[in-house]
């Protein structure tokens, strides 16, 4: 791990705060992850790469955009503001397949839309009110 790598683990109440402080900083809606149960979070910065890992893998139901989301126990992406790309450990249930997400896009108009896109190139949005 280099020097510049910022890591948090232990208490899940400082992750969840660390990861809540991350998402602000790069402008992604707080309810994008889970950040109830992580016991680390890691980040490196000159890359923007980022993981969280949590006790176990979780399961959310959007209720209000009707979608079930699976998070692995980590989760890796490389973020930047309004953007995460090469999502891992993130698989959202379409029909009934589960289909992983690869990119999540925040729209930068009023809109307050979400794009998420698969790794075959599908996209979908839906509002961040939603999350």
């Amino acid at each position: 791990m280099s020097n510049s790598t910022k890591l948090l683990e232990g208490s899940e109440i400082e992750c969840q705060k660390r990861a809540i402080r991350l998402l602000d900083e790069f402008n992604i809606p707080r309810g994008l992850l889970p950040v109830d149960n992580i016991v680390e979070i890691g980040l490196v910065p000159s890359e923007g790469f980022i993981w969280l890992r949590q006790k176990k893998k979780k399961d959310h139901y959007f209720d209000q955009i009707g979608r079930s989301v699976s998070f692995a126990a980590e989760v890796t992406a490389f973020i930047e503001p309004r953007r995460m790309r090469k999502v891992t450990g993130v698989k959202a249930k379409e029909l009934l397949l589960w289909i992983g997400v690869s990119e999540m896009l925040v729209d930068n108009s009023n809109s307050g839309n979400i794009q998420f896109k698969t790794h075959t190139g599908i996209s979908r949005s839906f509002p961040s009110l939603g999350l």
